[in-house]
Order: C-alpha cells, then structure tokens, then sequence
C-alpha cells in the first residue's frame, strides 16, 4: 500500500492522543515531494447520529511533531522529501481535543501526493472523503449495481483510506471502536491504486485511466 496502518485514538474530552501511518513505495522507482494530508472533514455525533459536514466547536486539532513546520487546526501536511523503492515511512501526527469537544467520530479523509520517474510526473491519490455522494457513486457503481472503481471519472491516481478519532465520556467507547475499526476495514479494501508501463517510450509506469 501507499497509505497504509492508520491507527486512530479514542480519546475523552480533553485528552489527547496521535493517528499513527506509513506511506509506502511499492513501485519500481523513487518517489519525491510525497506530501500525506490529513484532513478533519466530517462529524457524526453521539448519541443521534446527526452528521455534519462542517467540524462543530471544539473539534480536536491535528498537531505536527518536533521537526515538522505547520500551524495547529483541522488539517496537517506531513512532508516527505523521497522514498526509495520497497521504503516504508512510518510516523504520526498528534490529536488534542478540549473539555468542550463533543462525543461522537471525527472523520479524517487522506490524500497522497508525489513525483513519479525521470520527468517527475505528479500523482495524487485521494480517499472517500475528498468526493461528493454522487461522483463517488458514479465512479464505483455500474447500471447493473456491480462494483467497480474508475479512476478517471474520481480525477485521481488511487483510493486510499482514511479513518476517524473517537470521542467519547461512556463506557462504551471501546465497543464504538470496535464497530469503527471494522468500518475502516471495509473501507481500506478499495485502497489500491494500479499502475501500468506507459504506451510511450522511456522507463516508467504510468496510472490508469480506466475501470478495473
């Protein structure tokens, strides 16, 4: 996988925890300018399922580490110069909630840039998050309600997955997460992305840009 291990905390109002990753070079050359995003997007509170697309007040923050450059709020770049091929970056980025934070899960889509081959063809894959209902149903339903997965039609290189943060103040946080976890690995099956030799001459694969 390019995105892969997403590990996300439950945490109480006012606690804090960290969403652990690893960014992945599955292909055959180097990979530059990688850039993972995550991104707080969506609410689903707790108890009453009332989702909002907006984070409400007292949405957890995303926090970067020592060593990183970025200010503290919904969403973080984490910057990695290159991967070598078969390299795997392993790291985190911190969740601070406040005592006013309310219960419920915290949606954080993903996405992943980089530069590809001698020219440094850009790539960009993006999770669930990133689209509206109908343009992800378009892309991934066919007229007789197969399952498929276009990649032109989403506008990206590849799916990846994203996850959620967990807040709750009951005793049933570790049965939600339960619940979420399962969520998540259903939703990590359509995290691929597939990769063709170009048509064109010199080295280098290129992305697809069909159904498969």
């Amino acid at each position: 996988m390019f995105v892969g291990n997403l590990s996300a905390p439950s945490l109480t109002p006012g606690s804090a925890g960290s969403i652990g990753f690893s960014v992945g070079n599955p292909l055959s050359g180097p990979l530059d300018s990688v850039v993972l995003t995550l991104d707080l997007y969506a609410f689903n509170a707790f108890p009453g399922n009332a989702t909002s697309t907006v984070p409400v007040a007292g949405a957890p923050i995303l926090t970067l580490g020592a060593g990183y450059f970025g200010l503290d709020g919904p969403f973080q770049n984490v910057s990695i110069p290159s991967l070598a091929p078969g390299e795997v970056y392993r790291g985190s980025v911190g969740v601070t909630t406040s005592s006013t934070t309310p219960s419920g899960t915290f949606a954080i889509r993903t996405a992943l840039s980089f530069d590809l081959g001698p020219n440094g063809t850009a790539y960009r894959l993006e999770s669930r998050g990133w689209f509206t209902a109908a343009a992800w149903a378009a892309a991934t339903e066919l007229p007789n309600g197969s399952v498929t997965l276009n990649l032109t039609r989403l506008g990206v290189s590849g799916v990846t997955p994203e996850t959620a943060v967990l807040v709750t103040t009951s005793d049933w946080g570790w049965i939600l997460g339960a619940i979420l976890a399962g969520s998540i690995a259903l939703a990590a099956v359509a995290a691929w992305i597939y990769f063709r030799r170009s048509s064109g001459p010199g080295p280098g694969p290129g992305s697809t840009s069909g159904t498969r």
